[in-house]
C-alpha cells in the first residue's frame, strides 16, 4: 500500500485500547471505492499488512471488518 498515511501515534493508541476493551462506538470511514460509511462497530484489534495499519471491528451483525487506520474520519472512543 503505497499510499497510506500513517495516523499520530495518539489516535494509534486509542485504537488499541477501544480494542483491548472491545468496546462499541460508531465509526465512520472512506472505503475502498470512496463512499463514506457510518456503523457501529465491535473493535477487536489492530493490525499490519503491506505497509498499512487497519483496524479489525465487528458490525452488529458479527461481519468482520478490516478499515484502514488513514482512512477512519472518526476517532476512537474516549480519545
Amino acid at each position: 500500500m503505497t499510499d497510506y498515511k500513517p495516523i499520530q501515534c495518539d489516535l494509534h493508541d486509542g485504537f488499541e485500547m477501544a480494542c483491548m476493551r472491545k468496546l462499541v462506538d460508531q465509526v465512520i470511514w472512506q472505503d475502498d471505492d470512496g463512499r463514506l460509511q457510518r456503523d457501529k462497530l465491535r473493535f477487536i484489534n489492530t493490525d499490519t499488512r503491506d505497509g498499512a495499519e487497519f483496524l479489525v471491528a465487528a458490525d452488529q451483525n458479527g461481519q468482520q471488518l478490516r478499515i484502514r487506520l488513514d482512512r477512519i474520519q472518526s476517532r476512537p472512543p474516549g480519545c
